[in-house]
């Protein structure tokens, strides 16, 4: 009790101004993001409980997929201290155009507008965050944060039919909720996992955090859930998990489920993605942007927003 009395009277002495007006850039940046959200249709988070899963790999694809099937296409690559996305779509050395309106992102593969911090740092720099040591942990949330608020706020996407937004490993407990509150018509978020029993466990922690935040889940997508041979094409199973089965648990449905392809996991390596729609992993991506696409519909359809 007299700890508490003691913090309580320490707390009432201190007295807290706001000389930097963050509050008012907030706000500004929050009015912002509502004006430039208003011009993209559906907005998906693609999201995992488990890094190393992928999720990134899958982001790609189902933006190249929706574009193949004539969608405007806008991917946010949210993970700020490790951004990936333009290397996947050999985007690498290119650069935000600064306009009056704001940011324009530049244009990849089939028209896919980027937003990422890879392109604010120079060849492999890393992410350096630098702030008060005694106050780091709050302090590098809170910079997180705005920098995903400036990047939605800032950003000139114009008119998109899709924005995907590509979150960080692991789903960090501050990211969902923030982007919840910046893009309260969320459409959804696809799920990435792989049959391992681990990612599965963690998985499903994620998903329930997800809906108590109020973010629906259009579905899962299993990845890595067989080893394609790169020689002779024949496939064996990589994990021993039952993605099906946990699906059926929670009530979700099962988009699809990829394969681990070496070669396929190669030319993304290299900057150099694949955008013949013939390649059966390809293939694969296509039905499951198919199926996210059909969803959606299908739920605007029944709200009466079609």
């Amino acid at each position: 009790m007299n700890q508490q009395k003691d913090l309580k009277e320490i707390l009432n002495t201190l007295q807290y101004t706001d000389d930097a007006k963050v509050v008012e850039q907030i706000s500004v940046h929050t009015k912002r993001v509502i004006t430039r959200m208003k011009g993209i249709r559906r907005k998906v988070v693609v999201m995992s409980g488990k890094g190393g899963v992928g999720k990134s790999m899958t982001t790609v694809n189902l933006a190249l997929a929706l574009a193949r099937m004539g969608q405007r296409v806008g991917l946010l690559d949210v993970d700020i201290n490790g951004p990936c996305v333009p290397q996947m779509l050999g985007m690498r050395g290119k650069g935000l155009l600064d306009t009056a309106e704001g940011a324009v992102p530049p244009t990849g593969p089939l028209g896919i507008k980027v937003a990422s911090m890879d392109f604010l740092l120079q060849d492999n720099a890393p992410v350096r965050w630098k702030g008060p040591m005694d106050l780091s942990p709050v302090w590098l949330g809170l910079t997180e944060m705005n920098v995903i608020r400036e990047f939605l706020s800032d950003m000139v996407w114009g008119e998109l039919d899709y924005l995907l937004a590509d979150l960080p490993p692991g789903a960090a407990a501050d990211k969902p909720p923030l982007l919840v509150g910046l893009i309260p018509d969320l459409a959804g978020a696809v799920v990435v996992t792989t049959p391992s029993e681990v990612a599965s466990n963690v998985v499903q922690k994620s998903i329930a955090y997800a809906q108590e935040l109020g973010i629906g889940i259009l579905g899962v997508v299993e990845n890595m859930s067989e080893y394609r041979c790169p020689s002779c094409g024949d496939t064996n199973p990589l994990f021993e998990g039952d993605t099906e089965s946990m699906c059926e648990v929670l009530g979700l449905p099962l988009l699809g489920r990829i394969p681990f392809d070496r070669n396929f996991a190669r030319t993304f390596d290299k900057g150099e993605p694949i955008l013949d729609g013939d390649n059966p992993t390809v293939a694969k991506y296509q039905d499951i942007a198919k199926k996210i696409h059909t969803l959606l519909d299908y739920q605007q359809v029944l709200t009466g927003k079609l």
